[in-house]
């Protein structure tokens, strides 16, 4: 719901914060006082188009933001976008903001984060319905009419057996155009698959060779430089000749002394077995640096095979991957295309078996749940002629459209003799008709003329489609136009009756119904599983402002010479003199009638009861 919106600088509203509340919200105030002006920065709020004239006069920028608090059905809508756009959610807050500024510049922001407008748009169309603005209200997308219709005849389960045999479908017929393709593509991808394979196969590649290979090259590439190395460190131990001591000879002679010294003085044994333990160790170094020099191989043969071989390993690299773990990945993968091309013919018979049979699956399927759509349809239009009985159009027709296109590579229509196309929805392409009007044809929805007559319109299918209805915030602009005092009580009692306020009521129970409250439609109103909403209506009507469960005043003033908006929040005393000013000129009968009014109504608040 819409908790808070916060306005600056938007027409003649200099400032407004406005906390609602979570039922039946009610704005009233003199014409032109500023409330459509407060729907207007609500709609701007919702990525609506920025127009000039929203700026107030003189201010470089106008401001509007709104925090919402998400129910479970709008957290699952919303949430996935804000996971797709990369902003962190928490809880059921939300927070979104529009700027605009002289230039016409737009700065979008969700939770803190600049957006595009079509994302706000986007968030923005799961948040509000705007009824007056057809920008904003859902049921005026024709796309969105087969849901509205599922949801209220309780027909997803059998929609969702429809879409998952079409998912399936599009599968088969994927692989079936892959392995369909020209004849001479597959040549030449079985050639090139087939040369893949070989050319890695022949390789006879292995886990951790080339690291080994690149190591054994380093020892064959510097085999001299090795052996020089060893043999002077070898000499430099024995020496180089008779005439040339090495340190071993240099620790002989050490040794021969401090065994002298020993015989002297017995102290320096200790030394005497250090210098016989380093002679020794010196002897044992000697002998391995020349077993090492001797095994130095030299082996150009060898070499020029580790080059062969890395450079091999290298071009395959280049073309299969960067790792040899990739190159044989890569080999496996056009191993097994190559089997599955190879076994083609067998697969494509099997595909074309399972396409007739999907087909069938898809056909009986959709044509059951289209036979479902047309009893809801039904039940859905006596629900939605009934309300509009009680809205004062007592004439208006509402039929529900459901037609098929012909579609050769479509399923077959059993009903219709003929091929139709077909989606994850079913067969049906479901559009909502009216006719406001005796003696004049049913219309589509999206094309009937705006006003208090739609306004009237989308209340009545408001109030049958609630259990359809995810949108958590509906509001009404002016919905009594052209509507006298007791209709409009029939109004306010359907408006009050969408919010949770009297879903709560025991009263609303659906056991509580009478049979013929079942019979003429009120049985749609399905409390137990509907969502609650909460309701914003601006109005004129008493009989409407009666039933809000928060009345909010909205006036103009001058204010250092500037007319800006303002409103408040109206208690007892205070909603007495507002409903007595809204039946006429303010004495003491229209006083004692606002107060009978209120008092009538919260006594039909209470007991959860509907007008007829």
């Amino acid at each position: 719901m819409l908790a808070e919106i916060d306005i600056t600088n938007f027409a003649i509203i200099d400032h407004l914060h406005l906390q609602f509340h979570r039922g039946f919200n009610v704005l009233t105030g003199e014409t032109g006082a500023g409330k459509s002006i407060i729907i207007d920065a609500v709609g701007t709020l919702l990525g609506g188009r920025a127009q000039s004239e929203f700026l107030r006069a003189g201010a470089d920028k106008t401001r509007v933001e709104g925090a919402f608090t998400l129910d479970a059905a709008a957290r699952e809508n919303i949430f996935p976008i804000l996971d797709e756009i990369g902003i962190e959610h928490e809880d059921e807050s939300l927070i979104i903001a529009r700027e605009i500024n002289r230039e016409g510049r737009n700065l979008c922001r969700v939770n803190g984060h600049a957006v595009t407008l079509h994302v706000l748009q986007r968030i923005g169309e799961n948040l509000i319905d705007i009824h007056g603005q057809s920008e904003h209200i859902s049921l005026l997308r024709v796309r969105t009419h087969v849901d509205f219709l599922d949801r209220f005849g309780n027909l997803w389960e059998q929609r969702a057996a429809v879409a998952e045999r079409v998912k399936q479908l599009r599968a088969v017929r994927s692989e079936l155009k892959s392995l369909q393709t020209d004849e001479r593509e597959i040549a030449r991808r079985v050639d090139r698959l087939t040369y893949v394979v070989d050319e890695i196969m022949t390789a006879n590649l292995q886990l951790g060779e080339e690291d080994a290979l690149k190591q054994e090259r380093e020892l064959l590439g510097n085999a001299e430089v090795r052996a020089n190395l060893a043999d002077h460190a070898y000499r430099s131990l024995y020496g180089a000749g008779e005439d040339e001591k090495g340190a071993i000879d240099l620790l002989s002679d050490a040794l021969q002394a401090v065994a002298g010294l020993e015989k002297l003085d017995p102290s320096v044994k200790a030394l005497r077995e250090e210098a016989e333990g380093a002679a020794a160790q010196a002897d044992d170094l000697a002998r391995a640096l020349r077993n090492y020099r001797d095994g130095v191989d030299h082996d150009p043969a060898r070499l020029q095979q580790i080059d062969e071989r890395l450079d091999l390993i290298y071009r395959l690299k280049r073309k299969y991957g960067d790792t040899i773990e990739e190159i044989l990945k890569y080999g496996e993968n056009a191993a097994t295309e190559l089997a599955g091309i190879s076994h083609s013919e067998e697969r494509i018979k099997e595909l074309t078996v399972r396409q007739a049979q999907l087909l069938k699956e898809i056909s009986a399927l959709a044509i059951d749940l289209s036979r479902a759509r047309r009893a809801a349809g039904e039940q859905l239009a006596q629900g939605i002629e009934t309300q509009l009985q009680d809205l004062g159009m007592a004439k208006a027709k509402f039929g529900v459209a459901l037609d098929r296109a012909d579609d050769a590579t479509g399923v077959e229509d059993a009903e219709g003799g003929r091929r139709v196309a077909f989606d994850t929805t079913g067969i049906d392409r479901v559009e909502f008709m009216v006719s406001p009007n005796p003696g004049e044809p049913l219309k589509p929805l999206a094309k009937i003329a705006s006003g208090g007559e739609t306004s009237r319109l989308m209340l009545a299918m408001k109030s049958v489609l609630a259990v359809a209805d995810n949108t958590p915030t509906l509001i009404f602009d002016e919905i009594d136009q052209g509507i006298g005092g007791r209709t409009g009580g029939i109004v306010g009692n359907k408006l009050w009756a969408l919010t949770p306020t009297a879903l709560q009521r025991d009263g609303y129970a659906a056991s509580s119904r009478s049979k013929d409250e079942k019979k003429s439609g009120e049985s749609f109103l399905r409390d137990a599983a509907s969502p609650q909403h909460q309701v914003i209506c601006i109005t004129h009507l008493p009989q409407i402002a009666a039933y809000g469960d928060a009345h909010f005043n909205i006036r103009k003033a001058v204010v250092e010479e500037r007319t800006v908006t303002q409103v408040r929040e109206l208690k007892e005393k205070e909603r007495v003199d507002e409903l007595a000013q809204m039946l006429g000129t303010e004495t003491a009968t229209t006083r004692q009638n606002a107060e009978e009014l209120l008092k009538e109504t919260q006594s039909v608040k209470t007991k959860g009861k509907r007008q007829k």
